[in-house]
Parts: C-alpha cells; structure tokens; sequence
C-alpha cells in the first residue's frame, strides 16, 4: 500500500506551522507559565487576546473543523488531514485545545448524530448546535473522565468529580465520561461549563491548564449510555492516543531541532559541541525514534479515517513509539543545552514539559504495549481482546 499525503493536506499543515509561528511564540507560552493562574482571562488582557486571536486564525484556516460534516460547517475532511494539522500545533506547544476540539469532541457528536444510537443523544439539535459552534471556531471544547488502561478504558470520575481536564477556564463545553448511578455501566455527558464548578490544579505544563471539573451527570446532558458508551469510550481512549502521538511527533521534533541548532551555535575547546561524535550520535538516535513513530502515527490516523477494524492496535502502537521518540529527544535535548537546558531561561523547557505531559496521558508507552500484547494473544486464541476497536 502506497501511503503519502494530498498536496492539499500538505499545504493546510505548512499553513498552520505558518500561522502558529507567528501567533504561538515561546514568549507567549512564557506568560501562562509565569503567571499565578494559567487562565489567560485572568493573566492580563494581552495573554487572553491572543489566545482568542490564535483560536480564531485557527478556525479560519479550517482546523478546528477538519472532521465536521460540510453541513454542520465543517471540511468534511479525515484523520489523515487532521494528524499534520496536530504535528504542528505540537511543534508550537499550542496551549488551546485542538486536539480536544478537533480531534475528540467533533468527531465524537458527528459520529453520534450519524448513528443516531438508541441512547442519545437526548437532545438531536443540542448536539447539532454545538457541533456548529465547535466547527466555526465559535466556542472550545475539551474531555475529562477516561483514560486509555491496559486491557480496556478506564473511567477517572468519581462522586461527580472529574481530574485532570485540559483548557479548565477555557472550554466552554465538555465531553465527560462518568460510572454510571445505581452501579450500572459509563454514561458520556455533553456539559456546558458554566453547569460546573472548575477549579484550576498544580501541573507540570501550566499552559495547559489542567484542572478538575465537578458536575452532576443528568439525563439531559446524557449523550450515551450502556454499550453504546463502552464503545465510545474505546473511540475516546483510541482518538485520544492518536491525537497526542501526533503532538508528541512535533514536540519531538522542535525539541531535536532547537538542540541541533544550538550544537552549532555553542564552541567547547574551540570547536561547536556538534563536531564531536558523541553528540551527533546522541541527535542521530533522536532522529531515528522520531522517524519510527512517524509512520505508524500516520498509519494510525489512515486506520481512523477508513473505519479499519485493527485501528485501536495501530493507535496503542502509535502511541508507545511517539512517547518513547518524545522521552529519548527530552533527554537528548537536555543533555546536548548542558547546563542552560536546566534554566527556566531556556526556552526548552516549554517543550519538555509538554513532551513529558502527553507522554503519560491517555496511556503511556508502556501501557500501550500492554494492549498490543493483549490483542496479539488473543489472536492467537481467534477472540478480540477487550482493548476495543
């Protein structure tokens, strides 16, 4: 099978590294991480105009609505277009939530509209409307209450309590995933913030503005429930992988860039530090991971975008070799800025810090190679695994 991408698809990913070049500067990544509070409403008038003016380039260009419908205002587009769009807003760090927006929540509500299961959603043209808004670039969204485990998703929320949501004070809607009352299966909920109390946590990557969000599920909100649920819930863990493989491609990337530059630029012994072997080796190993995850990120998001029953493998794989490629370039990056790569003056640390937050969210490598195992032996048996997908 021959695999490249569309000139078109090409151009929208150089468009968007064009854009975030100039709109998503590690000075404007600085501003969230100095701050007392990552929201950028409250970080000063400046931060959140160019959050909004990032956002609203973004949605122009198209990206917030790749896999909307035309008829919900969006491209129409796959995943296939999608993955380039997120390698580069990797690459810049971006601190809005697109991945969430665009590569989570839209095709979510779309594929629920299409299927229009039994279970939701509750309110069709609640749904549709959001789907809109989400697709024109006209609101945020973000996802809370599942992760990718081992053998099956993992439902997070507990007693209304859903950790670790990205974009807290920033999304105005959210897909929520929680256990569902009386002891039965998940319920998906699709709730407005202003229905939640949100409460901003200590992270890592303060530009990512991590929080919890606590909330009543309700059956007005309820967009799935039952088995209908269990299997969006693997769609959810499986996107999730693919989208921050994607990031992590374009973390990896900048990260072995930035330190390639600076071998150049900085004399030990009267010659650049990347004259000497042992460095070049070190960038070369980088370079190699990176090389490997590409393509089976590719091949995962080609799998999403032709519905292929082994898609939940390719994203498990996807994922273990792009949070491996980010691991080994954050360390190489490091070692190769030496001293200064330790400084909050470097500007390095914005990348690793992302690098090192999506490489352990919606499963880690690690995990990920539990459920490649997993579904490998149970081939061998002639039965699915539980992974899903």
């Amino acid at each position: 099978m021959e695999f490249a991408f569309t000139d078109d698809q090409r151009e929208l990913a150089a468009a968007v590294r064009q854009v975030l070049e100039r709109e998503c500067t590690p000075a404007d990544l600085r501003v969230l991480h100095e701050a007392s509070t990552p929201d950028p409403a409250a970080v000063g008038g400046d931060a959140g105009r160019r959050s909004r003016e990032r956002w609203r380039v973004l949605a122009e260009l198209g990206a917030t609505g790749l896999l909307a419908p035309e008829g919900a205002g969006g491209l129409g587009l796959d995943d296939v277009a999608l993955v380039g769009v997120l390698e580069e807003a990797g690459r810049a760090a971006l601190p809005e939530p697109l991945a969430e927006t665009a590569g989570l929540v839209v095709p979510v509500l779309a594929g629920l509209l299409e299927r229009a299961t039994p279970s939701g959603p509750v309110d069709g043209d609640r749904v549709e409307r959001t789907l809109a808004t989400l697709a024109g670039g006209g609101s945020v969204a973000t996802v809370g209450g599942v992760d990718a485990g081992r053998r099956h998703p993992v439902v997070t929320t507990e007693n209304g309590v859903t950790p670790r949501v990205v974009a807290t004070g920033l999304a105005d809607v959210a897909v929520l995933v929680a256990g569902g009352r009386d002891g039965g299966g998940p319920e998906v909920h699709l709730v407005d913030g202003t229905a939640a109390h949100t409460v901003t946590t200590p992270s890592l990557d303060r530009s990512r503005r991590l929080g919890r969000w606590e909330w009543t599920p309700d059956p007005a909100t309820r967009l799935s429930a039952g088995e209908d649920a269990v299997d969006l819930l693997a769609e959810l863990a499986d996107r999730g992988a693919v989208t921050a493989a994607a990031q992590l491609l374009g973390l990896a990337d900048r990260m072995i860039t930035m330190s390639a530059a600076y071998a150049v630029d900085r004399y030990q012994f009267g010659r650049p530090i990347g004259s000497f072997q042992a460095v070049k080796h070190q960038l070369a190993d980088a370079r190699v991971r990176l090389e490997f995850a590409r393509p089976a990120t590719y091949r995962a998001a080609e799998s999403f975008a032709r519905r292929r029953p082994g898609r939940s493998v390719d994203a498990a794989m996807a994922k273990s070799l792009a949070s491996d490629a980010a691991d080994v370039a954050s360390r190489v990056a490091l070692q190769v800025h030496g001293a200064i790569g330790y400084t909050f003056e470097c500007d390095l640390h914005l990348f690793m810090k992302r690098a090192w937050a999506l490489s352990a969210s919606w499963g880690d490598a690690v995990t990920q190679r539990a459920r490649v195992l997993a579904q490998v032996l149970a081939d061998r048996r002639g039965r699915p695994a539980a992974a899903g997908g």
